[in-house]
């Protein structure tokens, strides 16, 4: 370009760039989302602040119907999420982290291991946060699509959490549904769990790594975490095993299980470490009668509970 050129180009008057045009319904979503919340204590400036600039994102919506979970192969769900990587990178946060888990531990009853394999899972121990603004998603999904009701809640749970100082606004993202932070809690979860575990006098799970293991600790002891007792353990199920008595609420006694043919994965008799006598257990078949068998006791419902 000419120097004449730059100078005409640079005096040229620019040109405003279009704002993308208001969706009425979404609109009138906000409006009476906004008077719902005033009766929640939360003042009308500072609702009408918070959302400014929202605009529905219409992508969040074939997702409500398209989990990974339950389209993805057993197997290949498993590949993407256990990896070695992610459990050698499991092992070094345990080192890493050592003294705050410890005293995680002892005061919520859950073991170290546990609360760094959610962390682990939920998002790659803080690489993968999700990358959707999560105001936008959640004020979508309360104007449109099933679940309104639910996600209203979430919404007006996460607009509390940043009037109350927990989080500021700004660049917070996290998964289309509305999870985010470390262990990827949703915002009425994190209104009713989450702990401040470094003492600043604020929880927030998003930047503060005691936050969110100290957080997901005290989730699990209160889904009814029992202390020194395991999750599950692999067992073998005998040829020709109806597995109709499989699933997660069919609960049975260990001796139950036993008369049945279920046996360690080596074929000895069951006897699970740490459980008391009277202990009840589920089996699970994730894969069919051809795969895996797992027999689950209490503290697999509190890992359920956090994530079904």
């Amino acid at each position: 370009m000419t120097t004449l050129g730059l100078a005409a180009a640079l005096a040229a008057p620019l040109t405003a760039q279009p704002t993308p045009a208001a969706d009425p319904a979404f609109t009138r979503c906000m409006t009476q989302l906004q008077a719902t919340a005033g009766k929640q204590g939360i003042a009308a400036d500072r609702f009408a602040a918070i959302t400014a600039g929202l605009q529905p994102d219409p992508s969040v919506l074939p997702l409500l119907d398209a989990q990974p979970e339950f389209t993805t192969p057993i197997w290949d769900y498993l590949a993407a999420l256990v990896d070695r990587p992610r459990v050698d990178d499991g092992r070094a946060m345990l080192l890493q982290h050592r003294d705050l888990l410890q005293r995680v531990s002892a005061q919520y009853g859950v073991d170290p291991a546990t609360i760094v394999a959610v962390w682990g899972v939920e998002s790659d121990y803080g690489r993968v946060f999700g990358k959707r603004p999560l105001l936008q998603s959640l004020a979508t999904l309360s104007c449109a699509g099933r679940r309104q009701p639910f996600f209203r809640g979430e919404l007006l749970a996460l607009i509390k959490l940043i009037e109350q100082g927990d989080l500021q606004a700004q660049g917070l993202s996290g998964s289309w549904a509305g999870a985010f932070g470390h262990t990827q809690f949703m915002p009425s979860t994190y209104a009713r769990i989450a702990v401040d575990g470094d003492g600043d006098g604020r929880r927030d799970l998003v930047a503060s790594i005691p936050d969110a293991l100290a957080s997901t600790a005290n989730y699990l002891k209160r889904a009814g975490w029992r202390s020194g007792e395991p999750w599950g353990m692999e067992v073998r199920i005998p040829e020709g095993f109806k597995t109709a008595q499989a699933g997660r609420t069919q609960r049975r006694a260990l001796a139950d299980w036993r008369a049945l043919g279920i046996t360690g994965l080596d074929g000895s008799a069951l006897a699970p470490q740490g459980l008391p006598a009277d202990a009840r257990a589920a089996l699970l078949l994730p894969a069919g009668a051809k795969g895996p068998a797992l027999l689950v006791f209490r503290n697999y419902d509190a890992i359920y509970s956090y994530n079904a």
